[in-house]
């Protein structure tokens, strides 16, 4: 199966739905909105769905640009009234130089700046990275030299074929590396972010040219088990896996898997895009979500550029923002959206 995924930027992917602050899981349902469906599986606690926060999304230098005043336009985005908090996207590299030497300023400086404005910081950490060359991943240099990073290649029928790169969670030495990595970001920031997530698990490794021993099996045994670890050592912060599609899951036995996994653990899910009743989502973690829906401590989706362009497959014209939000919370029960800063009704002033 070929996995309908779209790739977004040239340096990180902002995939970028995000969780909840700390306790949102005990949030209170708005008025006409609480969640009715009795999730799968045996001795499933019903979680209450309450209304949808709006945020926004962007990569770490694109919020220090705007912070600094470089971009006015999405600093006065950041501090309106109806914006709850910021999910920024941080590639590994931007979090860990040398080995074992990690970086925190800049989290930090993001986390003070918001705080200050009684907003909430959630964060994506970034292994994989589309239209990219090998070279040019934004992973530690380190990874690169020990042979870590596998070739990707994107053939959604939506955009051009693009490669790219990723870590190869499926080594053992750099799942290592990488969950040290995140056992160091839980004890510097467990309890003063608001969610950290990992991306998403569409993902296209290029078989053709990878050195790496990449398998779909131990692909998604790697995710799993960061998904687990990820929820061990963030004990405070709410810990979220993006999942929209797996390789070699037709039957969809391993990406049940996961959401049995993150119901029992209460671990968040989440998802890089928001494409109400779109086909091939549908078919996927749609399903999943909306089986689970009340199961799961949280769901956030994430409406990105392309999703904002894309065609209401019920009226022939783009989605319309309350279309993306009914459709996110009634459907796949998500309390977080985040937006991209070219949604249109951010253009305009808050209400």
């Amino acid at each position: 199966m070929k996995m309908q995924r779209r790739a977004v930027g040239s340096v990180v992917l902002t995939a970028a739905a995000l969780t909840a602050a700390v306790g949102a899981a005990a949030a209170v349902p708005a008025p006409g909105k609480a969640s009715t469906s009795v999730p799968p599986g045996k001795g499933a606690a019903s979680v209450s769905q309450g209304k949808v926060t709006d945020n926004l999304y962007m990569s770490l230098g694109a919020f220090e640009d705007a912070v600094s005043g470089e971009d006015p336009k999405v600093k006065a985005m950041i501090d309106r009234a109806d914006i709850g908090g910021v999910q920024v996207v941080a590639p590994w590299k931007a979090l860990e130089g040398k080995k074992g030497e990690y970086k925190w300023s800049r989290l930090d400086s993001a986390l003070k700046y918001l705080q200050e404005r009684h907003k909430k910081l959630f964060v994506q950490v970034q292994d994989r990275f589309f239209d990219v060359a090998m070279k040019d991943a934004n992973l530690p240099q380190y990874v690169k030299d020990e042979g870590g990073v596998a070739p990707t290649i994107d053939e959604n029928p939506d955009n051009p074929t693009t490669h790219g790169a990723m870590a190869a969670q499926w080594n053992n030495k750099v799942r290592a590396d990488f969950q040290a990595m995140l056992k160091a970001m839980a004890k510097k920031f467990d309890g003063k972010l608001a969610g950290v997530n990992l991306p998403e698990t569409a993902v296209d490794v290029d078989t053709k040219t990878d050195r790496t021993k990449y398998t779909s099996k131990s692909y998604i045994d790697a995710e799993i088990d960061n998904m687990r670890y990820g929820k061990k050592v963030f004990t405070k912060t709410q810990f979220i896996q993006y999942v929209n599609f797996l390789p070699d899951d037709d039957d969809h036995k391993r990406m049940k898997e996961m959401f049995d996994l993150a119901r029992d653990k209460k671990i968040g899910i989440g998802g890089p895009d928001t494409l109400p009743d779109r086909k091939y989502q549908m078919e996927n973690s749609y399903k999943f979500l909306h089986e689970y829906k009340g199961a799961l401590p949280l769901v956030a989706m994430a409406v990105q550029e392309p999703d904002i362009a894309a065609k209401d497959p019920k009226t022939g014209k783009p989605f319309t923002r309350e279309r993306f939000t009914d459709f996110a919370h009634d459907y796949l029960g998500a309390r977080q959206l985040f937006w991209t800063t070219e949604a249109d009704w951010l253009q305009k002033p808050a209400a």
